[in-house]
């Protein structure tokens, strides 16, 4: 078995290293490709290769065609929609995330970008503190719950909703439930977006939940540039010239937002969420780990495709 690390932004040498050795210490055969030029070098790379692991390139159809003896492929991270599903499915081919495995640091971003706006980025005059604020945490997964956890010890009121979460476990661990978007919204200061991408949250963050938004209220983004109407954001920031949005993902319209709103609107030149030393080591070990696993027992735990 070939397994292929193909990362067009690499993994650390410490990460990479780690991967080669779970991988031939397991009997297959380790390969890499990194910083490609093209798309066509990522297509001749794949072409033997039975296992691939990639970060946040994007593995399409005509990759999952070129990949004549391709099994399993794993995003190193949570998200996952730079994988053709679809295509990996009629070939048969097993599609997996490593969840959990960058989530402290894209919760600890979060919190740092909160205070990061509430100081007026770091710019003179006047800020606020978030103690004694509400945040609202849209989806209480494995981030959002690191992010409540963190923002408890800044003194914030912590409310969540997420509708695949039963209720009284999130109230067992301090946090109000929000009966819907719109309750959210209304009664947080800040909202920290940890939703996927899929066809029914893309474009779902718009006018009628911004402007549902308190005085001073502040949208925090760590999640998806797709999961916000750019638009709608634009004409509510234009309408409210109290309101905030950092974010972790530049929106098309950035240049055109900074001019306009200044301070009250920032992101961050790329993403930054996973881009620490653990989180990069974490998650690609991670991925390793459960292509043996898979190769070895079957285990298909963390598949996202069907």
């Amino acid at each position: 078995m070939k397994v292929l690390v193909a990362t067009e932004k690499p993994f650390s040498k410490v990460a990479v290293d780690g991967i080669q050795k779970i991988v031939e210490g397991a009997g297959y055969t380790f390969a890499k490709l990194e910083k490609y030029a093209s798309p066509a070098e990522l297509l001749a790379a794949v072409a033997d290769a039975d296992a691939l692991i990639v970060r946040s390139d994007k593995v399409t159809k005509e990759v999952v065609d070129a990949a004549k003896n391709l099994k399993i492929v794993v995003r190193a991270g949570a998200g996952y929609d730079n994988l053709d599903l679809a295509a990996c499915s009629e070939r048969g081919i097993v599609a997996m995330n490593t969840p959990g495995q960058n989530s402290n640091a894209v919760a600890e971003l979060a919190l740092c970008m909160m205070v990061y706006i509430s100081r007026n980025q770091f710019t003179p005059g006047t800020g606020s503190e978030l103690k004694g604020k509400t945040l609202g945490i849209q989806a209480y997964g494995n981030v959002g719950r690191l992010v409540a956890a963190l923002a408890k010890g800044f003194g914030m009121k912590i409310m969540a909703f997420d509708p695949f979460v039963p209720a009284e476990k999130m109230e067992a661990e301090g946090v109000e439930v929000a009966k819907d978007l719109n309750e959210l919204y209304s009664k947080s200061n800040f909202v920290s977006l940890h939703i996927p991408a899929t066809e029914q949250t893309k474009g779902s963050i718009g006018a009628a939940l911004l402007k549902e938004m308190p005085k001073g209220g502040c949208l925090v983004n760590t999640a998806r540039k797709e999961v916000i109407n750019e638009a709608e954001l634009m004409q509510v920031l234009g309408e409210r010239e109290d309101l905030k949005y950092i974010t972790d993902v530049a929106p098309a319209n950035y240049a055109e937002l900074k001019e306009k709103f200044g301070n009250r609107v920032f992101a961050t030149p790329k993403k930054m969420g996973a881009e620490t030393a653990e989180a990069n080591i974490n998650a690609g070990l991670a991925a390793a780990n459960q292509i043996v696993d898979f190769f070895t027992t079957g285990n298909k735990r963390f598949q996202v495709n069907k």
